[in-house]
């Protein structure tokens, strides 16, 4: 592959970690003693009532998440890293490889919390064995989207970024289907019911972000970069309180009581 490509690949991956450990690490460590509690008392209700609260939460942000990243993934590099050597072309080369990390983001951070659900149930072997399953499809996806790339003419590093997002996707399905067999079910009409909510909320706000990026123009760098997240978390909250979503409700009636 071309020069920059093993360093691109590290910083768009590091650049896609950054929303995955504030969404899914920090939820699934918030779960992980609260499904452990309830799996040890018997409460099995309760348990799939909770996964299924944490997976609706990550839906809500990681959803979001990943299409802020699609969009803005070329101010938000320059913002961060185009400084002295780091140039227009590494700029390019690392959002390249950013666009294809960020499609996985969502399968990345639902693989975090059924991870720690499995921990709970004090099953460990199940991520495990997936997971080295999971990598070895890995590695032949890589080789496969390198070499597809590099055919269409695209840099083949962006190849190495889609394979990690289609296997892990994949470990996301796994997991689930695997939990839900477990578990005799995760409440999957409410889950479903807050995906769909999440999607159309993404939505809109990837038409405004759209918007953003084709008038900003000549807008220096880093008010299109902040500019952008600003406008999509504000139109993408909105549109959660519009959909009356759950959550939401809860959390602006929370706001409401302590401000009386």
């Amino acid at each position: 592959m071309t020069e920059g490509s093993v360093t691109s690949i590290s910083w768009a991956l590091t650049i896609m970690l950054m929303p995955q450990a504030i969404i899914a690490q920090a939820v699934a460590t918030a779960a992980l003693p609260t499904l452990s509690a309830q799996y040890a008392l018997g409460k099995m209700g309760e348990l799939r009532a909770s996964l299924a609260a944490s997976l609706r939460g990550i839906l809500f942000l990681a959803l979001p998440a990943a299409l802020g990243l699609i969009l803005l993934r070329q101010p938000i590099v320059a913002l961060m890293l185009e400084y002295g050597k780091f140039d227009e072309r590494s700029t390019q080369m690392v959002s390249w490889a950013l666009l294809w990390y960020a499609v996985g983001l969502v399968g990345h951070c639902i693989v975090e919390i059924f991870s720690r659900s499995f921990y709970a149930l004090h099953d460990t072997k199940t991520p495990v064995i997936v997971g080295v399953l999971v990598m070895a499809l890995n590695i032949g996806l890589s080789i496969f989207f390198a070499a597809w790339f590099e055919r269409l003419g695209w840099m083949p590093h962006g190849g190495l970024a889609l394979a990690n997002s289609i296997a892990t996707g994949l470990e996301a399905v796994v997991l689930w289907i695997l939990m839900r067999r477990r578990l005799d079910g995760i409440e999957g009409r409410r889950i479903s019911l807050g995906a769909a909510q999440a999607t159309l909320g993404a939505g809109v706000m990837g038409i405004a972000l759209w918007m953003w990026l084709h008038l900003a123009g000549t807008v220096a760098t880093w008010m299109v970069a902040l500019g952008g997240v600003l406008l999509g978390g504000l139109i993408y909250g909105m549109m959660l309180s519009i959909l009356r979503v759950s959550e939401i409700q809860s959390l602006l009636g929370m706001v409401r009581r302590r401000l009386g």
